[in-house]
């Protein structure tokens, strides 16, 4: 009591002691077909609330905000696990550890004994054996992970982790080896028309799927301090020119860009005739450089931007 006036109980957060008219819908009483009405409308779409609607996202002219969301969960993650730097590792999904490319090679020669004027197995044998001699380089990016991985493995940060497009191959390898150090590696999935699983080794509350390619790129080059390209596709090249052209244009700021196995680099794609040919200028042949160690590549990260002047965060 305070003088003669009663301080009421407070009430229950959620629960009410008498339920509002809107609690209930209308009694049958009163009209025989109001629940079935209401069930109609209770099974609208409209009726649905718009961040629980996937129907009305995915409409053409949502697309601004699904921009907007792509950005954002990741961008708040990201800040939250104070992830301020990325060494981001590009490279063939189809080049796998040598153990299973090993595996392939054994097979299909056993079928081609078996078959020797299969034109399409021997041809397939062919490549199951030029995949399992890249598949040194399965290695080359794990050793990279790993290093990467054990100079930034800190409770403190900020981290320079390695990021990834989280598929097999070269990208698994560069997970992998931040996952053999116990350090925290990022991998930006996109979603696709066929079923993508991610590598089990990047660290599950840093794996991301984008729905947009265009803000997976975004993502890529945010927080991004070199880009290491080994042997790859398409998409590698997607990745490894856009970075090139954005450099040349100065539209962002010179980063290391490491290409990782000089003899594959030079015979896919030819810079000398590119400069010779007047559509690059001999500068823009030095905005990259060649590599094959895992240490090489390291140290040549870390040297290029001590001597711009602007040293990479290592944890000490």
């Amino acid at each position: 009591m305070n003088g003669k006036h009663r301080i009421p109980t407070p009430p229950h957060p959620q629960m009410r002691r008498e339920a509002l008219p809107w609690q209930q819908p209308k009694a049958a009483e009163e009209d025989p077909e109001a629940l079935q009405r209401v069930r109609a409308i209770l099974n609208s779409p409209s009726f649905r609330s718009a961040d629980k609607d996937v129907d009305f996202l995915a409409r053409d002219g949502v697309r601004g905000v699904r921009l907007q969301i792509d950005y954002l969960k990741p961008e708040l993650l990201l800040e939250e696990n104070e992830i301020d730097h990325t060494i981001v590792v590009f490279g063939s999904t189809r080049i796998c550890e040598p153990g299973a490319a090993r595996r392939k090679v054994d097979a299909l020669r056993t079928m081609v004994a078996a078959d020797p004027d299969n034109a399409e197995l021997v041809r397939r044998l062919a490549i199951a054996e030029r995949i399992h001699s890249n598949s040194r380089y399965y290695e080359v990016a794990r050793d990279f992970g790993r290093l990467v991985g054990a100079a930034n493995h800190t409770d403190r940060g900020p981290h320079t982790v390695v990021m990834t497009g989280g598929g097999p191959g070269m990208m698994e390898a560069a997970n992998r080896g931040a996952f053999d150090a116990g350090a925290k590696s990022v991998g930006l999935n996109i979603s696709l028309p066929h079923e993508q699983y991610p590598n089990p080794y990047v660290t599950p509350e840093l794996c991301f799927t984008f729905h947009y390619f265009a803000l997976r790129k975004l993502h890529f080059l945010l927080r991004a301090r070199a880009l290491v390209a080994f042997p790859g596709g398409y998409g590698t090249f997607d990745e490894l020119f856009e970075v090139l052209a954005l450099i040349q244009t100065r539209k962002i700021k010179p980063m290391p860009v490491v290409l990782v196995g000089e003899a594959f680099w030079r015979r896919a794609v030819d810079m000398d005739f590119l400069v010779d040919e007047g559509v690059i200028d001999p500068e823009d042949r030095d905005l990259f450089w060649y590599a094959e160690t895992a240490q090489d590549i390291w140290s040549s990260i870390l040297h290029w931007h001590d001597a711009a002047g602007a040293p990479l965060h290592v944890a000490t």
